[in-house]
């Protein structure tokens, strides 16, 4: 194993996200594409209720797979109020993408695809 001595973040350094462009390209299909977002704070959240628990799992799926679609979009928003000229995706286009290329740029930025784990 490696002893390997990791930098701390500080506190101003984590705020500071919430408001700094991320920019990020991947390639699709043969392709790159470039796309920004945006940290968000509690209160820019996209608003959850909890599924019932009558619900099929099906419908809980269903309803957390929007969730997390909702939040992307947000953090894609985000960025683009603040940096207009970046602006490649917006909820127009975000809804009119493949779902293998939106489930490729939710991964990048969630931090879940295989580059990016840690």
């Amino acid at each position: 194993m490696t002893d390997k001595k990791m930098e701390m973040w500080s506190i101003e350094d984590l705020v500071a996200l919430t408001d700094e462009v991320q920019n990020e390209e991947i390639e699709y299909k043969g392709k790159r594409m470039s796309f920004q977002w945006c940290e968000l704070v509690e209160s820019e959240e996209p608003k959850m209720a909890i599924p019932d628990e009558k619900e099929s799992e099906e419908d809980k799926n269903a309803y957390y797979t929007a969730l997390a679609n909702e939040k992307i979009l947000c953090m894609m928003n985000k960025a683009n109020g603040k940096n207009p000229e970046g602006a490649s995706i917006n909820e127009e286009t975000w809804s009119k993408l493949p779902t293998t290329l939106k489930y490729k740029i939710s991964a990048k930025i969630m931090g879940t695809d295989q580059e990016s784990n840690f």
